[in-house]
Order: C-alpha cells, then structure tokens, then sequence
C-alpha cells in the first residue's frame, strides 16, 4: 500500500507555497526565455537593404518613433524597439534629429544612434566677398535651416566660412555664430598686423580687407593688392578701387549686371574711391580670413598701381607710365589685337565685373 502524505504535506498553506514557487520558476523560464529571444531581435541585423536618412520631429514619444521608424524601413519589429527602450530606459534620452541609419542596422544601433544623438551634420558654405543681404538671401533659402531674421547685420561682421549644421537650427543662429566668428578672427588678425600701417583700427581694417576680396580672387595677389592700397594711403592718394563704385551704387545687393560706365565713374557716392579720399565709410563686403590677413600684413612693395591682365589675375606697377603700358596691352587683349600670357592659369578676378583694377 502506498504511504500516505502526512498533514503537513497536505496543508493549504504548503499546497499553496509550492504552487506559487512553480509559478515563480515558470515566470522565471518565460521571462528569460523572452529575454534571450528579445535580445536576439535586438542584435539582428534589419530590414534595411541600403543606408537611410530619417527626420523625427520634435515631440514624438517612443510609440511614435517606433512607428515612424517602421514605416520607413529602418525596422521590422516595432514592439522589440519598445521594449529595447523600456528595458534601456532610454525614453528620456530618445532626441529628435535627421538621422542617417546604416544598412542591416540592427534595433541596437538604432537606439544607440537616437540616444548618442547622432544627427546628420550638413554645411553651409559661405564665399570670401558676400555682402551681408546675400548671405541673409542664401539663409533664407535654405530648407535645412528654420525660422526669422531679425534684421540684416552691418556689412563686414560675418565671417565667410564653411558652417556645420544640423537640420531645424535657425537662421538667426548661424548669423550669431558667424558674427562670433567674425569679432574673433579681426581680434586675432589686428593684433598681429604690420606696425605702420595706415588704419586708425580695426574697423578700417576690415573696410581694407572687403575691398581686397573684391579685387581679387588669387590667393598670391592679395598681399601685393594689400600693399597697392597701403602705399596710396600713405602717400594720400585716391584708391580709385572699382568694387567701391559698384556699392555706392547697389549697396548689398553685390552685383551692378553690367560693366561700369564714365558716368559710374564719375557719380558721386560715399563709397566710390575715384572720388572720396581715402577709404570708403565701412566695408563693401564680408571678407574672409585670407584678405583681412593680407590688409593687416601687406607686400612690402613700392607698387601703386594694377591692372587686370586678361587672364583674371593682376600685372602691377610702381609708376604711372609703367602702368599706362600696362592698360595698353589690356586694351589690345579685349580687343583681339593680343593674347594674354599669363604665368599660370588663374581664375576670374572677384567680383569685378570684369573690369580693371585702378583703371585710371
């Protein structure tokens, strides 16, 4: 016969103590069998069969991103994403951004690019020589970039430059960090600049360095350009700089659309350098490092005068005769009377309207 169980075998507080520890081990294989196969979909590799950018927008919860992320391919298993988020406890570090999700990204990458917060760094690109309505125009017409601008920032006080940015900054802040930018490489430059020149402070110094830019586009002029306009301020000479007229007479918009005429020539404006004295009121443009550079350490040359030699670069001169032989052989060159022949090949000269420099 078999033995009887004693009472204390049979007593409803051990039936149900054993009952609710095989409970506890059954919740214990399940969990950890859902844990093994959930981290197993968290390391695989997904659905993705090429590289994709994504764009969460501000305010999105886990739900959400989970969904979006679904519907654009990054993920096949919205709910082990969920979950990943739950068990990480990322929720609160979930950021919003353009993201670029490798191929066959797994749940795991996934969450780990939004938290580490690695959104795409696009650049803004800024040329040497811009007025600073352009530079407003070009940010304005940027779709990366969101919001106003308050107003349009005095000329010479940005600084061309390639930016990084990240989709849904505003506009205003790219002007700040190039207005920052701007006072801190004219600190730089100015206290490194030559000890005699001409300029009563920084600020002319800017003014200098714009109408270098827009005289020349050639990295191995600027110096000698610089020390052009040096030696006429010094010796109180006219700068007679074209680019001046064509800002006295458009401002910021940059460009005059056509070639200058004796009666640009002529007109009076507070910038056109053919007929004020010494430098124009403020800068014709935002000039880059290159130039302000060159305006704070010029050649050290007696040249006072240029002129384009047909090729986008500049032939220079220190007296007067010299340089009308210089202007002779410009002249037979349009004209078709000459070739050019220039050193090495040169790109156009910068915002001249193909005129020449100190054509006078």
């Amino acid at each position: 016969m078999p033995a009887r169980r004693s009472r204390r075998v049979r007593h409803p507080l051990v039936v149900a103590g054993n009952a609710v520890f095989t409970l506890l081990i059954l919740i214990a294989i399940v969990a950890g069998a859902a844990l093994f196969v959930g981290k197993q979909r968290f390391d695989a590799p997904g659905p993705l069969t090429e590289d994709k950018t994504v764009n969460i927008p501000k305010g999105l919860g886990t739900r959400d991103i989970a969904d979006l992320l679904s519907r654009e391919g990054v993920i096949n298993q919205p709910w082990v994403f969920i979950g990943s988020v739950v068990v990480l406890k990322a929720k609160e570090g979930l950021k919003y951004g353009e993201y670029n999700f490798p191929k066959s990204a797994s749940i795991s990458d996934v969450v780990d690019i939004i938290v580490e917060g690695r959104v795409v760094q696009h650049t803004l690109t800024f040329p040497e020589g811009l007025t600073s309505e352009q530079i407003v125009a070009r940010l304005l017409e940027s779709d990366l970039l969101i919001g106003t601008i308050k107003e349009v920032p005095r000329e010479g006080t940005l600084l061309p430059e390639t930016y990084k940015v990240t989709r849904g900054v505003s506009r205003q802040n790219i002007l700040n960090r190039m207005e920052q930018a701007s006072r801190r490489i004219i600190q730089e430059v100015w206290e490194r600049r030559t000890s005699d020149l001409p300029l009563k402070g920084p600020e002319e110094l800017v003014t200098l360095a714009s109408i270098i830019e827009k005289e020349t586009g050639r990295p191995d002029e600027r110096t000698r350009v610089a020390a052009v306009f040096v030696n006429r301020l010094k010796q109180k000479m006219r700068l007679q700089s074209d680019p001046t007229i064509i800002y006295g007479l458009v401002g910021g918009k940059g460009s005059l659309g056509r070639p200058l005429s004796k009666a640009d020539i002529e007109q009076a404006t507070p910038y056109n350098t053919y007929v004020i004295d010494g430098l124009p009121p403020g800068p014709i443009a935002n000039p880059g490092r290159a130039s302000l550079e060159a305006a704070a350490n010029p050649a050290r040359t007696k040249e006072i005068y240029f002129v384009a030699d047909g090729t986008g670069g500049h032939v220079f001169s220190d007296n007067y005769d010299q340089h009308r032989k210089n202007v002779a052989k410009l002249r037979a060159i349009e004209r078709g009377d000459a070739q050019p022949t220039p050193a090495q090949p040169a790109p156009p000269a910068n915002g001249q309207n193909g005129q020449p420099g100190l054509r006078r």
